[in-house]
């Protein structure tokens, strides 16, 4: 299995365990409240949401991932999403191991 499967699958894990936030507002106003380290937004996400999603993931200090279409995100999570959010630190630690070991 190789690293992208392991992280796509890990969030699918993470949204059956309630620790993932999904959505633009939400998503940001996560990183607003400081309730989240990282964030996956679509590679093909419009060039205005990438944007903005840059600029408050520096502002808040948030680690950004885009290695992932949002056909891939949506399919990961059984719901179509282009921005999402993990909560919970455990989770995102992990996560964030996968996703540099990539």
């Amino acid at each position: 299995m190789n690293q992208t499967t392991k992280i796509l699958q890990l969030l699918g894990l993470i949204r059956r365990a309630g620790q993932l936030v999904t959505g633009e507002g939400d998503v940001i106003k996560a990183m607003q409240q400081q309730q989240t380290r990282l964030v996956f937004l679509a590679a093909d996400a419009g060039a205005a949401t990438q944007k903005k999603f840059r600029d408050k993931a520096n502002t808040y200090q948030v680690t950004l991932c885009e290695d992932f279409t949002r056909l891939e995100l949506s399919q990961a999570l059984g719901q179509s999403r282009s921005s999402v959010a993990i909560t919970q630190a455990g989770f995102t630690k992990k996560t964030i191991t996968t996703v540099r070991t990539n």
